[in-house]
């Protein structure tokens, strides 16, 4: 081996037989070197030698600055990192950046925001190889490698990290399947004892805001109700875009729901607003509850309900249990008659949804597209999408274009006669 800078040297990848040879690396560090270099970069340009990180649990990190996703996520896991480092507890850890940018000042600027390693960014053979051994989709990754797997076996090796971190955080390390496990039974235990008075309160507040929004509305007085809790924010486009609709369809349930013996409906705000400004704006156009702008209860929801991405609707049931995360892609296929939410209200709008299919056409023409599309159900090459005509959420039926996988949903096709008609 023999160090070398990160300005154009040839490296070579090491094969099983050479990995063996390479005596003073474990077998789960050896994906980390190559013949040409021992060592992996610090955000500043500073070398460290791969054989420092014996024994500690190795996060590789596949990322790359130009992607969204691996934008949202990079600051989730440096915040994680920070805290195992500051609390000393993740002193036998340590991640690796592997880039996917497009050229070495992307990625020199894209490290420079994580405090840890990376494999240089000239090294393509160890990216590619890295890539390659583990089976890489798509990014972000995060592959979580253990000191304790030290044969072939990659049964120990998590390929979850991601997920993981977004779940658990902090909790998460050591990353073992052991740890997982009480994690896994802490959180079946906790849903079991979820209620709506220990999701909504804290030691300081017992009662949500209400409109105007100087009144306080107690929490207990939504108790037995069916609760929507609505994940949303005023800079977030499809926030802005989905909430009138949800303003129309919780109108309409309550509206249905009058004279129904007591049954009743409600959606408490979960905001994710920058600021105070733009929450009360935000909420002023709402005819609902809302926690308090910047309630510690927001994180712990956000965190309990695995919330990665808003809008987002949870549905709790009359009990405070979960009834379900998909609120938002329910109220799009079935607007108000997906109340109350339940599996076997679910399963009877699918049967009544396969029957009105039977009468639809098998091929349709749409003014918003100028191939013919097709009717196609998730057994017949469908399944979940985001509608070009709404830009909503669908699953189960749809029209497809086989050609280009343009997809609607059924009640948004405009039909049209055969013929040129403008393509978006």
């Amino acid at each position: 081996m023999r160090n070398g800078n990160n300005n154009g040297d040839e490296f070579k990848v090491l094969n099983d037989e050479e990995a063996d040879q390479a005596v003073s690396y474990s077998r789960y560090l050896s994906p980390l070197v190559s013949n040409g270099r021992d060592f992996l970069l610090t955000p500043t340009g500073t070398q460290v030698k791969v054989s420092d990180l014996e024994g500690k649990v190795i996060g590789i990190y596949f990322s790359a600055n130009w992607y969204p996703p691996c934008q949202n996520f990079t600051p989730v896991l440096v915040d994680t990192y920070e805290q195992l480092k500051s609390n000393n507890i993740g002193s036998g850890f340590e991640i690796i950046f592997v880039s996917s940018d497009e050229d070495l000042d992307a990625f020199n600027k894209y490290h420079a925001s994580m405090p840890w390693l990376a494999i240089p960014f000239s090294d393509l053979e160890t990216k590619r190889s890295l890539n390659q051994r583990f089976d890489v989709e798509g990014i972000p990754c995060l592959t979580i490698l253990q000191p304790s797997n030290n044969n072939k076996d990659d049964d120990a090796i998590l390929h979850d990290g991601v997920e993981l971190v977004y779940r658990y955080g902090v909790e998460a390390f050591p990353f073992t399947k052991e740890r997982l496990a009480e994690l896994e039974q802490k959180e079946r235990e906790k849903h079991e004892k979820q209620t709506l008075t220990n999701l909504l309160t804290n030691q300081d507040r017992d009662f949500l805001l209400g409109q105007p929004m100087a009144k306080q509305v107690p929490i207990n007085s939504l108790i037995s109700k069916t609760v929507g809790l609505y994940f949303s924010a005023q800079w977030c486009l499809p926030c802005v875009k989905f909430t009138p609709k949800l303003i129309s369809i919780y109108q309409k349930i309550k509206q249905m729901l009058v004279g129904k013996g007591g049954e009743d409906f409600e959606i408490v705000f979960v905001s994710s607003d920058r600021d105070q400004i733009s929450f009360d704006s935000y909420f002023s156009t709402m005819p609902w509850l809302s926690l308090p702008f910047g309630d510690p209860a927001i994180k712990n929801l956000a965190k309990h309900f695995d919330i990665r991405g808003i809008p987002s609707l949870v549905i709790l049931g009359p009990d405070g249990k979960t009834v379900t995360k998909q609120g938002r892609n329910l109220i799009n296929l079935y607007q108000q008659n997906a109340y109350p939410f339940t599996e076997a209200r679910v399963e009877l709008l699918e049967k009544q949804m396969d029957e009105e299919a039977k009468k639809l056409p098998r091929n349709e023409y749409h003014e918003g597209h100028r191939h013919e599309l097709t009717l196609v159900s998730e057994g017949t090459g469908g399944g979940p999408f985001i509608c070009c005509d709404c830009d909503e959420q669908g699953s189960g039926w749809a029209y497809q274009c086989i050609e280009c996988g343009y997809e609607v949903h059924p009640k948004c096709v405009r039909a049209v006669n055969p013929g040129p008609t403008v393509d978006r």
